[in-house]
């Protein structure tokens, strides 16, 4: 693509960037004479008709846009199967790359940028023309700090047809508004949204919403809440935040009513009555299915009536009125009896539990370092009991199953019968290991440490993957599940590469097969073999390559497009110019050397002759109807003159030849015996279609041959002119 012109117009100088839709490359418009960058549409996509009108409406649309904020669209085209914008082009950085370098920015420049974003929004909104798809990446600010954002023409079409395309949509997920996750349709709140996320990235170096998958991020922007910016850089003012807050808000009607709102608030946000304002409330709205607390419903006591009043009922002294008392000696009785019981029963006991009392004194044994079961054996040969409750943990240099302590210590008497804990060694406890395949390496090393895991334990092992994305985790040791000492074991993560690249090799100026050869060594696809016509490369051979350039890293199996050249094209003319050249001074030597330019380059060595008289020189060009030829000569080292050789003159015959005299007043030495005397030449060897040194016998020849050339190609100079040759001819071969 470099060297190519689109258009006839557009001269590709160098590839920029790129992103999953496009390429983007720095071109000179050779109408203008000025940098233009042109966006190309990728391959892949150039048959999806339906990508392609919308790609060429929806950038026709943007090029009405006209504001200090908004990168111009100049011009929208196709050349075959090339589909290309035309557009301004910003010498900077992306905000992207700005973040990556330094975040988190400083407050006021953070503000300025954002500023400057609302307000190119604002111009983009009154116009009708919705961006959906503000991030970082689209945002580039010139090496004088201006902000210009950019992908106002294709921001639509791809977020309707490449919700798949790595570095594009689902880069772009982490700045959907919610209603844009929802898919439905999106308006002028839903770029206020991806703004606010902006200023909350250059504020605090991160992503609100962060997760496995394009789905799962999404799912968040609906759903959860985000860490307010100031729980991470606590020197955002609280005006700044709730510039963020509100912006932010999951539900449209909450965020700024248009971009002119929010940008007015940003422009004040920092001044000294604002820095440090109440932080902005958003009441929740009532919610019918919410959780809400319902007083109990007590049940009322048996017999109570619903009024609370307790029902009379009839006692049993109403029934026995009027009935005469008799005394009841039965009950003292019983209560005697049961007296004298308790008494002997309490006898009994204290005379047990003073027997009991007489315990035997026994010698605590040591049972540190024996195994479980003797020690419960030596402790109960003794009369002491084991504790139930055994303590079982790990311990550092004590084998599972064996004594490490006893609570009752080596020596000491105590009554037998006496309990005894023991602490018995366990199996190390292990852990399950995470899953951490699909994060990026910093996610992944992040959860490890959570487990317990130090970092200097985690070791990095890089490898392609044509399935992971770049940076991410490829695979895991110890495998997930798998049970580990987080203090021990060496964690090895496999990260992605990314797709195993090769480099382009360089097919210019090589015949048709050793190109093949060149891209079938390579794994690459030989796509199509086109022709056309070059002044630069020779016949048969690669004159460009296409899409990529020599030393770029592509994907084995990406195919190539190749040209070849056919020769010089039909109305290329092969012309030899004819000068008349003289020594400095008659019969001295002179170095005459020429330097030419045509159609196949600048700069080029005709060659360097050493004269002593005058002589005719030809000098073969190959020009072009829109490429001149120039003929400079130099005369021992100092420049005499350039001469124009036109196209047109050249093909009518009418180009009038050159003479270059002796300087006036210069005579032959007087003891010069043979001026005419062979030449010394010295001709550039790759030089094609140079004449041979003359030499004096030959010089009637070589003008014989020159005026029949010129009768060939035209018609015949002005008659003086032609006199004039023949006479330095012929002086230069007289003896």
């Amino acid at each position: 693509m470099i060297g190519h012109q689109l258009g006839g117009r557009y001269e590709v100088i160098e590839r920029v960037g790129g992103g999953g839709m496009a390429l983007v490359y720095k071109a000179q418009d050779l109408l203008l004479n000025r940098n233009v960058a042109i966006k190309v549409l990728r391959q892949q996509f150039v048959h999806d008709e339906e990508f392609i009108r919308r790609f060429r409406r929806e950038a026709q649309s943007a090029a009405s846009l006209s504001h200090p904020n908004v990168v111009s669209i100049y011009d929208v085209g196709q050349e075959d199967d090339v589909h290309y914008i035309v557009m301004e082009y910003v010498e900077g950085k992306n905000l992207n790359e700005i973040i990556k370098e330094r975040a988190p920015l400083q407050v006021d420049e953070a503000v300025r940028i954002a500023s400057q974003i609302a307000d190119a929004l604002d111009h983009a909104h009154h116009n009708q023309i919705i961006h959906r798809d503000i991030k970082p990446h689209n945002i580039l600010i010139g090496r004088n700090g201006r902000v210009k954002v950019t992908d106002f023409g294709i921001a639509r079409a791809v977020t309707s047809t490449t919700i798949t395309q790595t570095g594009s949509v689902v880069g772009s997920v982490h700045y959907f508004s919610p209603e844009h996750a929802k898919g439905i349709v999106t308006g002028e709140k839903s770029d206020l949204y991806s703004l606010g996320i902006v200023l909350y990235q250059m504020l605090t170096g991160q992503l609100p919403f962060l997760g496995e998958s394009p789905i799962s991020v999404a799912l968040k922007h609906l759903q959860e809440e985000f860490d307010e910016p100031r729980k991470f850089n606590p020197l955002i003012p609280q005006s700044v935040e709730n510039v963020i807050l509100k912006s932010m808000r999951k539900n449209p009607q909450e965020r700024y009513q248009s971009a002119r709102e929010m940008q007015t608030d940003l422009e004040t946000c920092l001044m000294p009555e604002r820095r440090n304002e109440t932080k902005i409330d958003f009441p929740d709205e009532d919610d019918i299915d919410q959780t809400r607390v319902m007083p109990a419903i007590k049940p009322e006591p048996r017999g109570v009536t619903s009024t609370g009043a307790v029902p009379v009922m009839d006692s049993d002294d109403d029934h026995n009125k009027g009935k005469p008392k008799t005394k009841n000696w039965k009950k003292p009785a019983l209560l005697i009896s049961l007296t004298v019981l308790i008494l002997i029963a309490m006898v009994g006991v204290v005379w047990y539990v003073k027997g009991m009392l007489v315990v035997p004194d026994v010698t605590v044994p040591n049972v540190i370092g024996q195994t479980e079961e003797k020690a419960r054996q030596m402790l109960q040969d003794k009369g002491l009991v084991v504790s139930t409750e055994v303590i079982r943990k790990y311990k550092e240099g004590v084998d599972p199953g064996i004594v490490f302590d006893q609570t009752r210590n080596e020596g000491d008497v105590v009554k037998e019968g006496s309990e005894v804990q023991l602490s018995v060694g366990a199996e190390k406890e292990l852990t399950k290991m995470i899953s951490v395949e699909g994060d990026t390496y910093d996610e992944a090393v992040k959860k490890l440490i959570a487990l317990g895991i130090n970092e200097d334990q985690i070791k990095r092992k890089d490898d392609f993957s044509n399935d992971i994305a770049s940076g991410n985790v490829i695979s895991q040791t110890p495998g997930v599940d798998v049970e580990f000492d987080p203090k021990e074991t060496e964690i090895v993560l496999t990260v992605s590469k990314g797709a195993k690249t090769v480099k382009m090799p360089d097919l210019k100026n090589k015949t048709r097969s050793q190109a093949e050869e060149l891209i079938r060594s390579a794994g690459l696809v030989l796509a199509q073999v086109q022709e056309e016509p070059s002044y630069t490369i020779e016949q048969g051979k690669v004159t460009q390559q296409w899409p990529v350039e020599a030393g770029t890293e592509v994907n084995p199996g990406d195919k190539i497009t190749i040209f070849i050249s056919t020769g010089y094209p039909p109305e290329a003319l092969n012309y030899d110019y004819n000068i008349n050249v003289s020594p400095k001074e008659e019969g001295k030597s002179s170095k005459i050397r020429i330097t030419f330019e045509d159609a196949r380059g600048k700069n080029q060595e005709w060659g360097t002759r050493t004269i002593k008289s005058a002589q005719l020189l030809t000098i073969p060009l190959i020009l072009a109807p829109n490429v001149d030829g120039v003929v400079s000569v130099y005369r021992d080292d100092q420049f005499l003159d350039t001469y124009l050789v036109s196209y047109s003159e050249a093909k009518n015959g009418t180009v009038v030849v050159p003479t270059i005299e002796p300087e006036k007043g210069a005579q032959p030495p007087p003891d010069e015996t043979d001026p005419g005397k062979v030449d010394e030449e010295t001709v550039d060897p790759n030089q094609e279609g140079e004449p041979d040194t003359p030499v004096d016998g030959e010089v009637d020849n070589e003008e014989g041959d020159t005026s029949a050339m010129n009768k060939e190609k035209g018609p015949s100079k002005a008659k003086g002119k032609d006199n004039k040759k023949k006479e330095v001819v012929n002086a230069s071969s007289r003896p």
